[in-house]
């Protein structure tokens, strides 16, 4: 009997640092980017990124919570994991807001947040906090690598679980030592994403054929220009009338005949009563059909819902778990696309199309405004001037009203905007687009109260040489929180009053220029001087407190209350 032969390993690397090992395997995976606010605590990280400063741009920014912003807008642009380091404590803390939206969004993300010295566990040390309990709810996998041995091992697994089925946030703690410590570790091979072409795909097929009024709605993680125009081909092959989920309007575009308009809030009536007393069949791609696209929950009966459903998801989890499909798919909507372009076209498009279509048409297009200033007339200006291919991003607020009901989208990638509702995303969201894509026209919106949660990010854009151009939209007043207290609580508004900056002096303090705008035909030209601009630009879009929505002012809101509360 023979002694075993071990299997021969390849020659080990030389020592290094455990933060040298972590930034070699992120370039090994192809990070091209991190954004962080340096801490002490990931010091290691940081001497490992200076190697790879000609591969991995590092970005300083100012606020936690910015950087990881930045990191979930970067994974919607590229595909890849958005990367992120914080600092233990309030870095980590301050960080939570970009995680959420990655999680709700379904955004790969990974964030590095530093840790205490593993002897200093469990004591409540300075900053210390159990990331797992912290960020359980709000990402996919939460770890501490607790050796330098074994990083290379921790990130793999990071990146695929960020990546693979329904893509979301990854967290990471790395106490000091992890990062310190040297090791003589191999380092991992490059993620190869798995494949799963799916089956019965012609049973799709036979179900479109038999279905009056179809209609196909598109959404959810893994989109790319490609899957957008699979899906522009498919629907028009099958005669499908096509509708986005919340916030991925530029999923197809907008200006397709089949495109019909998108599930979000404020939805056209017209769509919303077809899909209740008309549709027989939704195939839905991507889509969680969550609380937003499916109003409340009520557009849809659940479990069963009265139309038909063929339902795709990356994440075999989300399948079946509020509506029972009647055919389903575990696969991304673009590997579902590659196989359904076999059927056979349908051969004519079904009559929801043109009915569809044309309520879109209508209800998209900018009713006259009795203000000095038109929002609506502001989005015919974007529309009339911007390429296609220009990004404009925004956070949360009654402005986003004009912006997603108005604004016609044209290639995917073009829309930055948080799914979680996320106040505060538009800047750093810009910030990142301008650094990932520098050369395209990119454009942050906010309300006066949602720009200022995060306008010390343009320092970060000044610094990084990032050109964007920031439309402020200034009533004075968290607008939709003063709807909501004008229709329940008329007469009783509290806490919703803002006393903003000179918003133009501002952009000028962080390196840029800018001006206001107080008359619908004075943004022409400062939409023109904004894009010629070599530095970041600011436009103060100074609107009426009584144009609270495209339909609706101020003074009707309350009205409107008030007729509630008298019964």
């Amino acid at each position: 009997m023979t002694d075993a032969v071990a299997p021969a390993q390849p020659d080990l690397p030389p020592l290094r640092h455990g933060g040298k090992i972590l930034a070699d395997q992120l370039a090994i995976l192809g990070a091209d980017t991190v954004f962080c606010v340096p801490g002490e605590s990931f010091l290691g990280l940081l001497d490992g990124l200076h190697d790879h400063a000609n591969a991995i741009r590092t970005v300083a920014c100012r606020h936690e919570g910015g950087a990881t912003n930045m990191a979930e807008a970067h994974a919607k642009l590229t595909g890849k994991p958005g990367i992120a380091a914080v600092t233990r404590g309030p870095g980590a803390t301050n960080g939570c807001n970009g995680l959420h939206t990655g999680f709700q969004d379904s955004t790969p993300m990974i964030l590095f947040v530093g840790q205490v010295s593993r002897d200093h566990f469990a004591r409540e040390a300075f900053q210390e906090i159990d990331y797992r309990q912290m960020f359980g709810p709000m990402a996919k996998w939460v770890a501490q690598i607790e050796s330098a041995e074994r990083i290379p091992e921790f990130i793999g697994r990071a990146w695929a679980v960020a990546m693979s089925g329904r893509p979301g946030p990854v967290v990471l703690a790395l106490p000091e030592e992890t990062l310190s410590d040297q090791a003589r570790v191999h380092d991992l091979k490059p993620w190869t994403p798995p494949s799963a072409a799916p089956a019965d795909v012609a049973k799709v097929g036979e179900m479109l054929a038999a279905a009056k009024a179809p209609l196909m709605v598109i959404g959810g993680p893994g989109w790319s220009q490609a899957t957008a125009d699979a899906a522009a081909a498919f629907a028009q092959a099958q005669g499908l009338p096509v509708v986005t989920a919340f916030r991925r309007q530029d999923y197809m575009d907008n200006a397709h005949p089949n495109f019909c308009g998108t599930l979000g809030i404020g939805a056209n009536p017209a769509l919303l009563k077809w899909i209740r007393e008309e549709c027989d069949l939704v195939l839905n791609l991507g889509s969680r059909l969550g609380e937003i696209a499916s109003q409340g929950y009520e557009l849809f009966s659940i479990p069963v819902m009265k139309q038909k459903l063929v339902q795709v998801h990356p994440g075999p989890e989300e399948l079946g778990a509020v509506y029972s499909p009647d055919l389903s798919f575990a696969c991304t909507s673009a590997a579902f696309l590659e196989a359904a372009a076999s059927l056979a076209p349908r051969g004519g498009q079904t009559p929801g199309v043109a009915v569809l279509r044309k309520a879109f048409e209508a209800f998209s297009t900018p009713p006259e405004s009795p203000f000095a200033l038109d929002m609506g007339a502001v989005m015919t200006e974007l529309n009339r001037v911007l390429p296609d291919d220009a990004i404009i991003s925004n956070g949360a607020g009654n402005y986003t009203i004009w912006l997603h009901k108005f604004r016609t989208l044209r290639r995917h990638g073009t829309q930055l905007a948080p799914t979680s509702g996320s106040m505060g995303y538009g800047v750093p969201a810009a910030v990142s687009a301008a650094i990932t894509q520098p050369g395209k026209t990119v454009i942050a919106m906010g309300g006066d109260g949602c720009f200022l949660m995060t306008a010390q990010e343009l320092a970060t854009a000044r610094q990084q040489n990032a050109k964007l151009i920031s439309l402020v939209v200034n009533n004075g007043m968290f607008g939709t929180i003063r709807m909501h207290q004008e229709r329940h609580h008329p007469g009783r508004t509290i806490a919703t009053d803002l006393v903003n900056p000179d918003f133009v002096m501002l952009a000028r303090a962080y390196g840029g220029e800018g001006e206001q705008v107080t008359e619908t035909a004075q943004f022409p030209a400062a939409l023109a001087r904004a894009m010629a601009s070599p530095v970041p630009y600011l436009i103060e879009l100074v609107v009426d407190p009584e144009a609270l929505t495209p339909v609706q002012t101020l003074s009707q809101a309350r009205a409107q209350g008030e007729a509630a509360a008298a019964g």
